[in-house]
């Protein structure tokens, strides 16, 4: 009879073992200590990573289930969800909190390639105190919340408590700032504070950055005041239960964003933006559209810009809702990068290959997607036209005066992007 991966490697184990009694004269009672089932362990970890495989049934809810290449990125997709699930399972806990790395370069499910996130675990019953130095990004925002994608199963779980950017805090005139974070405001204190519901158990900071290589990114630290035991050493049972959240972190964070992306195409259909507000995030106006084009095509995307934009972008995402690679590739404009037309209208071009025309959303290789594009606090939220052109006659859709970009200007902007993205603060 053949054994299977997992028999073979219990079969070796088990020889390893016995093996080591024989020679080592280890009695038989410290023998049946020494094994995992002395903690209740399963002899392979492998037992407790089978929910990996929800994830892979999320195929059925991408746009080509049947296909290799959509089989072989989501494998990839769970593989960096998995690791990213690590930091949120053991790094850290609310009576002990710290900042994890949420999505930047690594962690590409659903982020603005503009936008650092990081994750920190709170309670509701405790007092927290945020710190630092505010840097010179764009802006920086906190949201708190109940439930949080890849932690729940549905977003009717998540609950967003409170959002707040610190341009409406008092900040030092060395940038520096405090905020504190509890139920009620502390006597006597005057200084930054918000409230903080028995259920809240997330907090999610954003650095948002226009213009990567000259904004300096935040340092910040969070704290809990409240008066805490020290940071314990985990049990077994501590650490299987983690395990198995992180297996399912994969297949909860595919239920939340594979809706977001599937619904802007089953309401709008392909090739056409929406406009929305999110819950939570009511100053900002999201623009998506599912897009598709063939090899030799391009897809040209115009809109008017309002007049105030204190903030803007438009990304490439591919069919998972992970944003296109964006330091080695242009897969994404905003207001410090883009140069719009001479009649004040912005033009891009989304196409495989370069245009030789300014504003190109690379997408990496991918045909079919979604393009999202955000409207931050602006004095208007116009709603942009997408049009599918042959590539080699994107020009004559084109103001006439429409510079051309040369290769070598085009290595050069994208040699300055690689550039900028590394010096920030991704983890």
């Amino acid at each position: 009879m053949k054994a299977n991966r997992r028999e073979l490697g219990q079969l070796v184990a088990g020889g390893l073992l016995a093996g080591l009694i024989a020679e080592t004269g280890i009695s038989s009672a410290i023998a049946r200590t020494a094994g995992p089932a002395a903690a209740g362990l399963a002899p392979s970890i492998l037992d407790y990573l089978g929910d990996l495989d929800l994830a892979v049934k999320e195929l059925a809810n991408t746009w080509k289930p049947n296909d290799p290449k959509y089989r072989a990125d989501v494998y990839r997709q769970i593989m960096m969800n998995l690791s990213f699930s690590y930091f949120a399972f053991f790094h850290a806990d609310p009576e002990h909190p710290d900042w994890s790395p949420l999505w930047n370069p690594v962690y590409l499910q659903q982020p603005n390639p503009d936008t650092l996130y990081l994750y920190a675990p709170l309670r509701g019953d405790l007092t927290y105190r945020i710190s630092g130095d505010r840097g010179t990004c764009n802006s920086l925002v906190f949201s708190t919340q109940h439930g949080f994608s890849g932690f729940v199963d549905s977003q009717a779980e998540m609950r967003n408590i409170h959002t707040f950017d610190v341009k409406d805090m008092k900040v030092g005139p060395n940038r520096e700032f405090e905020l504190i974070l509890s139920r009620e405001r502390p006597a006597g204190y005057t200084g930054n504070w918000a409230s903080i519901t028995p259920d809240t158990d997330t907090l999610m900071v954003r650095y948002v950055s226009q213009d990567w290589e000259n904004e300096l990114d935040p340092h910040l630290s969070i704290e809990c005041l409240d008066k805490v035991p020290p940071k314990r050493r985990l049990t077994p049972e501590d650490i299987v239960e983690r395990i198995r959240k992180m297996a399912l972190f994969p297949a909860r964070a595919d239920r939340l964003f594979f809706p977001m992306q599937n619904g802007v195409k089953k309401k709008v259909g392909v090739n056409t933006f929406d406009l929305f507000v999110m819950p939570g995030v009511e100053f900002q106006t999201y623009w998506p559209a599912a897009f598709e084009f063939s090899p030799g095509e391009a897809l040209i995307v115009e809109t008017e810009l309002p007049e105030k934009r204190p903030y803007w972008n438009l990304q490439v995402n591919d069919p998972y809702f992970n944003i296109a690679e964006y330091v080695y590739r242009l897969s994404s404009i905003n207001d410090a990068t883009a140069k719009p037309s001479s009649d004040g209208k912005l033009r891009a071009v989304v196409a495989l290959e370069d245009p030789g025309v300014p504003n190109w959303l690379d997408t990496a290789g991918f045909t079919e997607g979604t393009l999202w594009g955000r409207w931050y606090g602006c004095s208007s939220t116009p709603k942009p036209t997408l049009k599918r052109v042959p590539l080699a006659k994107v020009r004559e859709y084109l103001p006439a005066d429409t510079p051309h970009v040369t290769p070598e200007q085009r290595d050069e902007e994208l040699r300055a992007r690689v550039r900028a993205c590394q010096r920030r603060r991704r983890w």
